[in-house]
């Protein structure tokens, strides 16, 4: 199926600059770089394509970082979605299909592109590009399993916003991906962005503020050793499921105390603070203590990361993901493997642990076919 994007609005010039996702460069440590992202302003001449077919990718995400529900998050290296864009004369003009999902629980996807992350996404690109005159066909390529608490939507959302974009030149900035990955966020799984920013952004990323949407990118030093040791077991947890699971009110103690913690989560990354990361990330007084209990074994996985060194552990996402940190690569698989046997004895449930760095690019162009 495929959705056309007609314009009720008369376009009026971007105040953004074309970008090059394959140069983005990392900014020194202690670095703190705010994005704000204003009205949307299409662009007043519609833009030809500069390349007939493109292959992105966008990474896995932590959201949340334990004390920061919905307003912290970062990306990880080496897991991921894959999105391939092509002018597709087969596709009418102005409008986006996909062809073809593969991977994890592809048969789960539709491919009704109002109904698919890495669609709504597209659709929204296409939109804010002003394009009525070209038509795309999508394939996505799912790295990431469903319902996995390591932002499988946001994946998808972010490849595509980055493919589309790429294929007509990047004429997009950075603030406005975020903004049509957040679209395909807000129908999928709600209005959050601390997946769907990271994702495009990398590193770590904070929001600030949703009305207006404003981010903030928060720089990890480079010099730094950081390591997340991600224990996923067989047990899908969807977010709107777990959103439920949260309470509607909170006391002022708790609220003070996942605050602070917060704030320090933000000094220690700044900071290159492993330990303190770690210290913080574990904190959570609000929402993990609600979720916890839906995911069998996890108090138990938590608790033997810890023991097994980790300098802390918490819920990835809505889970059913935990997330330790570590600053050592070796200590981190030897954490991942206590973690996985606490998931079997404890939860009964078989998992998979990896080790893996941060990702400072975020989603970007992986190959391209110029026109």
């Amino acid at each position: 199926m495929a959705i056309c994007y007609q314009s009720p609005f008369k376009p009026i010039t971007t105040l953004s600059l074309p970008r090059t996702h394959q140069t983005r460069k990392t900014r020194p440590c202690g670095v703190v770089v705010v994005v704000r992202c204003s009205k949307t302003q299409l662009l007043s001449t519609e833009p030809e394509p500069v390349f007939t077919s493109v292959r992105s990718f966008a990474p896995a995400t932590v959201a949340n970082l334990g004390p920061g529900f919905d307003f912290l998050g970062c990306a990880v290296d080496g897991l991921g979605d894959h999105v391939s864009a092509r002018v597709d004369p087969s596709v009418h003009p102005g409008e986006v299909s996909i062809s073809e999902i593969s991977g994890d629980n592809a048969k789960k996807l539709s491919k009704n592109p109002l109904w698919n992350c890495a669609g709504i996404a597209a659709i929204e690109v296409m939109r804010r590009l002003g394009v009525r005159s070209v038509g795309l066909s999508l394939s996505l390529e799912k790295g990431l399993p469903l319902g996995s608490g390591l932002g499988s939507s946001a994946a998808s959302a972010a490849a595509a916003a980055i493919a589309v974009n790429e294929i007509f030149g990047a004429r997009l900035s950075t603030e406005e991906l975020v903004l049509a990955g957040l679209k395909s966020e807000e129908k999928v799984s709600g209005y959050h962005a601390d997946n769907v920013g990271p994702a495009i952004m990398g590193g770590f990323v904070l929001i600030r503020s949703y009305q207006p949407l404003e981010l903030v990118s928060l720089k990890f030093p480079a010099e730094k050793e950081l390591f997340f040791v991600l224990a996923s077991p067989d047990f899908e947890a969807p977010t709107k499921k777990m959103r439920a699971a949260l309470p509607t009110e909170i006391g002022m103690p708790h609220h003070v105390w996942n605050s602070s913690q917060a704030g320090a989560l933000v000094a220690a990354v700044l900071q290159g603070d492993v330990e303190g990361l770690g210290r913080a990330l574990s904190s959570d007084k609000i929402v993990e203590p609600r979720r916890a209990p839906l995911i069998p074994g996890m108090a138990a996985v938590k608790r033997a990361a810890i023991e097994g060194g980790a300098f802390g552990c918490t819920i990835s996402g809505a889970g059913p993901t935990a997330v330790a940190i570590t600053d050592d690569e070796a200590r981190g698989r030897a954490i991942g493997e206590r973690m996985v046997e606490a998931f079997m004895v404890e939860g009964k449930l078989r998992a998979e642990a990896v080790v893996r760095r941060l990702d400072r690019v975020g989603a970007r162009l992986v190959s391209s076919i110029p026109r």
